[in-house]
């Protein structure tokens, strides 16, 4: 049977507060600048009241990429756990106003809706510091396989990797992914992920993973060497496909003989980096599941890259689709 969508996405339901900050902010509040740290709701509320002025946008790695795919005219729908509270209310309209599907459950107890206080200087890097909440509680049973086999690709989020019972969910819909035939896509999310959990996904891109998203760093980090190529040619060892982004120097794509390079796209002012990855793998996402070669997969993740690195937030605010998609 054909799929009747092109993507589903598995991840972490986040919201995003956004906030344009110097170093020295950075410094005073011990942040671990360009990386996503994990913080507690206590941390999280501390950090919140000493931030200047922020802008609150749904975010989400995986969310950010589904959206982006609906961006492009594709169809997609979303897996995620939030709360019903005023965040998760905020959270599930956002991804319905973008065109994707997300008919999971709202959480009537535990913890509030999960929130990324993101920190942007002006080298436009992002730091993260992550409050995952409900999210975490994501769980098999939040799983539909009909969704799952009804989408050409699956795609999860490295970062729902740290908690047990996410963990499962997403074997869950990888497993029902594969048993319809369907491609199965992880993306390693940061490289702090790619240490904690380099065995386990080592054995999963081997085992289940047919296409893997990564950038320089995580790609070198998942086989711990520091020759870009060296990791880029160990990792179409072990998986059909490997899409890796080198930011200014554009994307790498490698799939058993093939290897293709493609630039980034000039951007008149990078304003904020956030969701840049996401966003990449939201073009190749599209162009994959509508039957193009890796060039164009490439060339779309570019695009799409571009247009989100040239404002704040993570969710596209022009349609992708009418920048060359």
């Amino acid at each position: 049977m054909e799929p009747s969508l092109d993507v589903v996405g598995v991840g972490n339901a986040i919201v995003d507060v956004i906030a344009m900050v110097d170093d020295d902010f950075i410094e005073k509040h011990g942040l671990a600048k360009g990386a996503m740290t994990l913080i507690d709701e206590e941390r999280a509320t501390s950090l919140y009241a000493v931030m200047p002025p922020a802008l609150e946008i749904s975010g989400g790695s995986a969310a950010n990429t589904v959206a982006g795919v609906a961006s492009f005219g594709g169809s997609a729908a979303y897996i995620g756990k939030v709360r019903n509270d005023q965040l998760g209310e905020v959270f599930a309209h956002d991804l319905r106003a973008a065109g994707v599907g997300f008919d999971v459950s709202l959480a009537s107890s535990g913890p509030p809706t999960g929130r990324s206080l993101i920190q942007v200087t002006p080298d436009a890097e992002r730091t993260m510091n992550t409050f995952l909440g409900t999210s975490t509680l994501l769980a098999p049973a939040d799983i539909d396989p009909e969704l799952v086999a009804s989408a050409a690709i699956t795609y999860c989020e490295g970062y729902l990797w740290d908690v047990d019972v996410a963990k499962a969910a997403i074997r869950s819909a990888m497993d029902a992914a594969s048993e319809a035939g369907r491609l199965v896509s992880l993306t390693l999310s940061d490289s702090f992920c790619v240490d904690r959990h380099r065995h386990e996904w080592l054995d999963l891109i081997s085992d289940t993973v047919d296409l893997v998203f990564a950038n320089e760093t995580e790609i070198c980090s998942l086989f711990e060497v520091d020759d870009f190529d060296a990791a880029a040619a160990q990792a179409a060892e072990i998986t059909e496909i490997v899409a890796l982004t080198r930011s200014a120097r554009g994307s790498v794509v490698v799939s058993g003989a093939e290897r293709v390079e493609v630039p980034a796209v000039d951007v008149a002012e990078i304003v904020d980096a956030t969701g840049a990855g996401d966003l990449y793998a939201s073009g190749f996402l599209f162009g994959l599941a509508a039957g193009v070669g890796l060039q164009r997969c490439a060339e779309l993740g570019s695009i799409a890259a571009a247009e989100i690195i040239s404002h704040v937030g993570a969710r596209p605010q022009a349609r992708l689709g009418s920048l060359g998609g």
